[in-house]
Order: structure tokens, then sequence, then C-alpha cells
């Protein structure tokens, strides 16, 4: 019992050193005005790289629950229509949605 415990313990510590170090996002442009047909980029830069496994792009309506679009940069979620796509490596990442 008490080797399980310190396991968990030690998996915790190195998990706690894992997410200490902050990645900080940007993403551009922060407003875009578009008309009804028009393909919108959204790009994201990390300040440093992460694993794709963290690469996630949301929709969110005001008053609403956020939707997942797009997971492992560019996995399309359940039911999400191509004009969605996701793309990139590195530090820099895009949203790209056809048809808005």
């Amino acid at each position: 019992m008490m080797i399980s415990v310190f396991l968990l313990l030690l998996m915790l510590g190195l998990f706690a050193q894992e997410s200490m170090a902050q990645v900080v996002l940007t993403q551009s442009p922060s407003a875009q005005a578009v008309q009804q047909g028009d393909t919108v980029s959204i790009s994201c830069t990390l300040s440093q790289s992460v694993s794709s496994n963290y690469l996630y792009w949301y929709f969110q309506k005001p008053g609403q629950a956020p939707k997942l679009l797009i997971y492992s940069i560019s996995t399309r979620h359940s039911g999400i229509p191509d004009r969605f796509s996701g793309s990139g490596s590195g530090t820099q990442f895009t949203l790209k949605i056809t048809g808005v």
C-alpha cells in the first residue's frame, strides 16, 4: 500500500512540474468584420510549443457553453462541417472558416 501511495505522489509531482510552465496565447485578429459567404482565418500564436493533443478550437455564443470545433490541431469534432479547418505546428496555428 505504501508503494502505491508513493508512486501516486511521484506522478502528481511530475505532473505539477510539467504544468508549472505557463503558455501565453495570442489570438489575432481579436475582432473582424465579415460578410456572409466570406472566408475567415483566425491565427493563434503560442509563447512555446505544445503537444498537438492540447490544441483545441472552440466557438462560443454569448450566454451559451463553448462548442468544440477542432481538436489535436486539425481534427474536426463529430458533427462539425468541413468548412471549419485547423492547421499549424510549433507555435503558429490557424482556424479557417469558409462560407461564414
